[in-house]
């Protein structure tokens, strides 16, 4: 439990966000400015002269907090349903009034501007409810994933600092069982939603995670069907600075010291003006298909942010599933569809080849979180009907800074272009000047949708963050029309099926599995997934190996799109240069001897 100044029940002190990190990273981000992007000097723009008809190059943002997006959505079309799931329906007049009366509770609770709120949820109403009523009380959502493990969540929560968490019951083991729980802990279930079937295996699982008690023994617990029959207390909105935090989401490094991208309000509110005027979206008209994760920033922002942006009803499901997904379409006929091309490829394979179903009602994809193979676009057109055009970001810029034009402009293969107020340009990294057109080169962007920087983590903020540019660490050419292309990565990033994985994240916790001597991760080209995982271990003994405890293992301490889907042992030493760094490259282009797994259980699709 924690008083009111800070000052932990044990004499212990809890984390606080620094004002002299804040002002930092103000300053190093340059958000203190809400015109225009494009700098003094700077050539001319060549994307500019192929943006879609209607779509302007500068926008003019509100000057609000993240709190009035809802409330400007539920003015303007009070009736209209904002979200759908399963058989439940709220309106933007009742999906308000819930996250006004949770916001009320928080403040009840004694939360103060600034104070973290996790969120560990799927795709579910309360998830809206959370997230808004967290903005309006003044405090900071920190994003937990459905995904992570104990030990992931709980480091986060401590290095956030969060003192109220909203979850499943199912999923409170996550939050309570390890560390330090949070003062406060608010649960909610899906058993009330499911068909019987789906109700017995709910019931089988919470069963077997929590038994017949409780897995928060030690802190208080709230159930959020109690909390939002209750009154709300008035206007509970808190006023502050468009730049002060608002979305603080892990990136790496979760199973030691976390390192977590900070949004501001303005970075989100901007972002959802971007897409809301790129998409050329009818207000108060759109359907928009919500299955992309709202604990990442990509779904956050194209779903949640976009669609209210819009006045769009959200036709929700807390997990891609190909047929659950076709049967939305068909049902709710969203017209509109973020996604990774993992989703695509996988309701191309598995449903749409063999069943004819109806999927005309999408008019517009747009997909992310990995390169669009040309194929999977192509075969999802002929059964939609679909525009689908490819997107390009990172959770650092909201995360989308480019996206191939709705008119049908699209280049294919490349990113689209630099959206409204975004600037980007490609320098040589080893000496930063600028490279010339069709040239390959590090992306640097900058906009309004740039983070503040990371969490309490100036220095990390300082490399990427250098004036006024965010460096991506990606490489790519730019044609004479303005149209990116990403070649390659800096960094040894995987990106599976739309989920960022660390491969020194994974190594660490592979080489406590005894036996492993060494290993490293890398991502191998994989159809549906983009990339997979795969693990080189150096073992003591191959014979002495056991694939079986392995997978136990890396279920235990790995969330579900970290674990290794392609094995490869070996008993001799990793390739490694002068310096001793492990030559990745070389590990890519090597065979070699492979185990390839069935995909692990709750794989990030």
């Amino acid at each position: 439990m924690v008083s009111r100044n800070g000052q932990g029940m044990n004499g212990s002190v809890q984390p606080r966000v620094s004002s002299r990190w804040l002002r930092s990273l103000r300053s190093l981000s340059g958000l203190r400015s809400l015109g225009p992007w494009w700098a003094e000097g700077d050539a001319e723009k060549p994307w500019l002269k192929h943006y879609p008809q209607g779509v302007p190059a500068e926008l003019s943002y509100p000057r609000q907090r993240l709190g009035w997006l809802l409330e400007q959505a539920a003015e303007r079309f009070p009736d209209r349903i904002a979200c759908q799931y399963y058989h439940e329906q709220l309106t933007y007049e009742e999906l308000l009034a819930r996250a006004q009366r949770l916001a009320a509770t928080f403040v009840r609770e004694g939360l103060k501007p600034g104070d973290r709120v996790g969120i560990l949820l799927p795709n579910l109403p309360e998830s809206l409810i959370a997230h808004f009523a967290t903005w309006m009380a003044g405090g900071v959502v920190v994003s937990l994933s459905p995904l992570m493990v104990a030990e992931e969540v709980t480091a986060m929560t401590a290095a956030t600092g969060c003192r109220i968490v909203v979850t499943l019951d199912v999923l409170s083991p996550l939050v309570c069982q390890g560390g330090r729980p949070p003062e406060l802990v608010i649960l909610s279930s899906l058993s009330g939603r499911l068909s019987h079937l789906e109700r017995l295996g709910y019931a089988w699982v919470r069963l077997q995670r929590i038994g017949f008690g409780t897995a928060c023994p030690q802190t208080r617990v709230q159930w959020l069907e109690d909390v939002l029959k209750g009154d709300a207390l008035g206007d509970v909105r808190v006023t502050g600075d468009l730049h002060d935090p608002a979305f603080v989401l892990p990136t790496g490094g979760t199973t030691g010291a976390p390192k977590a991208v900070t949004l501001s309000h303005h970075n989100l509110l901007a972002q959802a003006w971007q897409l809301s005027h790129w998409s050329r979206g009818h207000h108060g008209e759109e359907k928009i298909l919500a299955v992309l994760p709202f604990f990442h920033s990509y779904g956050l922002s194209t779903t949640v942010m976009m669609g209210m942006a819009l006045g769009a009803t959200l036709v929700m499901h807390h997990r891609f599933r190909p047929a659950s997904v076709v049967r939305l379409i068909e049902t709710h006929r969203p017209t509109m569809m973020l996604a990774v091309p993992a989703m695509l490829a996988a309701i191309n394979s598995k449903v749409l080849r063999t069943e004819h179903h109806d999927m005309s009602s999408i008019k517009a994809i747009m997909s992310g979180g990995a390169p669009l193979p040309a194929a999977v676009a192509q075969e999802f057109h002929e059964h939609s009907g679909a525009v689908i055009v490819e997107g390009y970001g990172l959770s650092e810029a909201s995360p989308v800074t480019h996206a191939g034009p709705l008119d049908g402009t699209a280049v294919p293969g490349t990113i689209g272009l630099p959206i409204p107020d975004t600037d980007a340009r490609l320098i040589n990294p080893s000496n930063g000047e600028v490279v010339a057109p069709g040239e390959v080169g590090e992306l640097l962007v900058r906009g309004p949708q740039v983070m503040l920087g990371y969490w309490n983590n100036s220095e990390a903020t300082a490399r990427v963050l250098r004036d006024g540019w965010l460096h991506t660490g990606d490489l790519a050419t730019c044609d004479e029309r303005g149209f990116f292309k990403i070649v390659d990565r800096i960094k040894d990033l995987i990106i599976t099926s739309g989920f960022n994985v660390y491969p020194g994240d994974v190594e660490e916790v592979l080489r406590g599995f005894p036996g492993v001597k060494d290993v490293a991760v890398i991502g191998v080209p994989d159809d549906e997934r983009g990339e997979a995982v795969k693990a080189v271990l150096v073992l003591d003994s191959e014979k002495q190996f056991r694939r079986s405890e392995f997978d136990a293992f890396a279920r235990e301490k790995l969330a579900a799109h970290k674990r290794p889907r392609i094995i490869e042992t070996r008993e001799e030493d990793l390739p490694r240069n002068f310096l001793g760094k492990v030559l990745r490259r070389e590990l890519r282009g090597e065979g070699g001897p492979q185990v390839v797994p069935t995909a692990p259980d709750g794989e990030a699709t």
